[in-house]
């Protein structure tokens, strides 16, 4: 139901890459929090390609609250190689591809914070899509659950029938394993929207 208003996930291209991160915490008055992972899934032909887990070294202390939703402690952060030495290896799976994110709102702003931040640069982007925001009128129309930023990836993960991967993590949050499952829901919601109209056609 209410299939065509998931259009717009026909719309990728067949071959893009969905980025998630997991950081120390939430945006406060000092700023923008660090990065503790950063996870990044390629789809290729409308396949996944592959999945890969990039573990920084933050400045700033993780939350109590951060540690309970990725289990990444203080001490585990401390012996991961900072941001700044790997990014030319993110930068390669970045460049000329459109990003997807779930909440690019949140991510986006505090990846380009660390490049800034380092006297780093972005790679030539084709751009960036918020899938979470995208997803809005069909998760509306269909009564889920809906905050300002949008359906959450467990909603549409439910809503969907998608294998849910956080199952096998005790339900923590992985940055790898949060693109992944972004990829295959974008994935579900493409092949959903194609067979009404195939259905109807």
């Amino acid at each position: 139901m209410y299939k065509e208003l998931l259009w717009i996930f026909t719309q990728l291209p067949d071959d893009y890459i969905v980025l998630d991160t997991e950081t120390t915490g939430l945006p406060d008055e000092n700023g923008l929090p660090d990065i503790v992972t950063l996870g990044i899934t390629v789809v290729s032909n409308r396949e996944i390609a592959e999945s890969v887990e990039f573990k920084t070294r933050p400045q700033k202390r993780i939350s109590e609250e951060a540690q309970s939703i990725h289990g990444i402690t203080n001490e585990q952060a401390a012996e991961f190689k900072s941001f700044d030495s790997q990014w030319s290896q993110m930068a390669e799976y970045l460049n000329d591809q459109l990003i997807v994110i779930h909440n690019a709102s949140f991510d986006w702003p505090i990846l380009l914070d660390h490049v800034v931040r380092h006297g780093l640069a972005i790679p030539e982007i084709q751009g960036v899509f918020c899938s979470q925001k995208a997803a809005i009128p069909w998760a509306q129309a269909m009564n889920l659950p809906c905050s300002h930023r949008g359906p959450s990836l467990d909603t549409l993960t439910n809503a969907l029938g998608v294998d849910d991967l956080r199952v096998k993590l005790g339900g923590l949050h992985g940055a790898r394993i949060d693109s992944r499952q972004t990829a295959s829901v974008l994935e579900a919601m493409r092949r959903y929207q194609l067979a009404s109209n195939l259905f109807q056609s």
